[in-house]
């Protein structure tokens, strides 16, 4: 079993995480979506045949992100990361950059959405902005052809202050997103 896309997406998610809260060595929980378990590994398993698939995930992340303990209530899987998985993450990867600048633009009091799609602008000449006709958000906007960011980055403006979330790109045309 190829574990490489979640490790990824876990570790991506992590240093979001030290981005916005800073480092602090720490036990780490995150919950996934069993549609979205099953976007990683292409497959189409119920929570049992997931379960079976994830069982070998500790073992494959013993010398990074720590005794990796996975569970799950029905569809959804929970993953407990050990402190080592922070301090791991934060000793080991570079930092996201991009991630860091789009907090320091959303953290700021009259942040606009040109702000945000001057700074995708910034951080490379091909990048898709899309206006979603949707209640949850308002823009979606990704970067083409980046093997290390594939994820789909949606838009809310509140009024007071601009909200964000990111998709895997399964997951935004699950979701319906894209249509």
């Amino acid at each position: 079993m190829d574990f490489a896309r979640l490790e990824k997406n876990i570790i991506d998610v992590i240093k979001e995480e030290q981005a916005k809260l800073g480092y602090r060595k720490e036990k780490i929980r995150l919950y996934y979506p069993l549609s979205s378990l099953n976007h990683f590994f292409q497959l189409d398993v119920d929570e049992t045949g997931m379960q079976e698939k994830l069982s070998r995930f500790s073992e494959y992340e013993e010398g990074k992100l720590g005794s990796v303990e996975v569970t799950n209530k029905g569809e959804r899987f929970c993953f407990h990361i050990p402190e080592e998985g922070a301090e791991y993450v934060h000793n080991n990867m570079k930092e996201n950059e991009f991630i860091k600048d789009l907090i320091g633009v959303i953290s700021h009091h009259g942040c606009k959405m040109e702000d945000i799609f001057e700074l995708f602008r910034q951080h490379s000449d091909q990048i898709t902005i899309e206006e979603m006709h949707s209640d949850e958000f308002d823009y979606m906007i990704c970067f083409e052809n980046d093997p290390e960011d594939t994820y789909r980055y949606c838009f809310k403006d509140e009024g007071c202050h601009i909200i964000y979330h990111r998709f895997l790109p399964e997951d935004y045309e699950e979701f319906g997103f894209g249509k």
